[in-house]
């Protein structure tokens, strides 16, 4: 008898430790659904299908896209917040899932910190500060001294969330008066800052490059904390003087909370590849992204930094969605 328990509780013992790694040595072994939690066609689903395509060839199996949009994202969001946290689902998710919406929402089905576990960040989208041709101002500094000099009479035209927020902590971080001037999108605001109705305005890189290479608007500073290699000439806000301001949108992939680590740690290991490829590279910055990359753990903590960064400038300025 007592042999027999030696023999059952081996067993167990193997069958236990078997289980454990399993998990990340035959994952997967199905496909795997990637949320996103917007449109096909927009900038984050682009991504994500590139991404997907690469990863299925690494993983060996496929990696299908499913589009969940609706209320800014967090209908996809709560999905797969809900799913199993067996890497079968994941999140292509943004600064809006999982920093600006805790404070533009009022009631969110989830908890975009503890019903998640981070992967990667996969890339930045920076902003960019352009002005009409007219304007005599052509740095961050000269901005602020006009801005001052003209409290209450400078318009900046915002075409998203993103562009209103960049243009708030401005303010708020210079203690000038400017006139946000909301538009539907960036093709209003641009037929409006072309044509001179308004002095200013906030938009991402990419959007704003073809007017900036016509000659119809002019760059003054990125948003970013880096220069952007789809912008090298033009600088920072940082290095204009505003030392600090530090706004740019981007994506990140995440997965349930409780998905097993060796799981989260092969997704990442395996994305982290795919973005220093040249192909990928070059697919991010046509649609205006600077590849990232890093550890599951440095997008936790990024995370949380963005949560405060952008919760903070949203309440300030009083931006509600609901």
């Amino acid at each position: 008898m007592k042999s027999l328990a030696i023999i059952v509780s081996s067993m167990l013992l193997v069958g236990v430790a078997s289980t454990l790694p399993v998990n990340a040595q035959t994952y997967p072994n199905k496909p795997v659904r990637m949320v996103v939690p917007y449109p096909a066609g927009q900038a984050t689903d682009i991504m994500a299908r590139a991404i997907a395509e690469r990863l299925s060839q690494r993983l060996g199996h496929p990696v299908v896209i499913d589009n969940r949009p609706g209320a800014g994202g967090n209908i996809g969001t709560d999905a797969v917040a809900k799913a199993a946290p067996d890497g079968y689902t994941l999140l292509m998710g943004t600064n809006a899932t999982h920093a600006m919406n805790a404070s533009l929402y009022s009631n969110i089905p989830f908890d975009h910190i503890k019903d998640f576990s981070p992967v990667i960040l996969v890339g930045t989208l920076p902003l960019i500060l352009v002005a009409h041709p007219s304007i005599p101002a052509n740095s961050v500094k000269e901005v602020i001294e006009l801005a001052k000099a003209k409290p209450g009479a400078l318009n900046f035209g915002i075409g998203s969330t993103s562009s209103r927020v960049s243009a708030e902590l401005f303010k708020r971080m210079t203690n000038i008066d400017i006139v946000p001037i909301l538009y539907k999108g960036a093709t209003a605001m641009f037929t409006d800052l072309i044509g001179g109705q308004i002095q200013f305005g906030f938009e991402t890189v990419a959007t704003a490059l073809p007017q900036v290479k016509a000659g119809k608007v002019k760059s003054v500073a990125v948003t970013s904390a880096k220069r952007t290699d789809l912008a090298p000439a033009v600088p920072t806000f940082a290095e204009s003087g505003l030392a600090g301001y530090d706004v740019v949108g981007w994506n990140a992939l995440f997965a349930p909370q409780g998905t097993p680590p060796e799981i989260v740690a092969k997704l990442n290991a395996e994305i982290g590849k795919i973005l220093q490829t040249p192909e990928i590279m070059q697919r991010m910055a046509s649609i205006g992204f600077d590849p990232a990359g890093g550890t599951a753990e440095q997008l936790a903590a990024y995370v949380r930094s963005e949560t405060d960064k952008w919760g903070q400038t949203i309440k300030a300025a009083g931006i509600r969605v609901d």
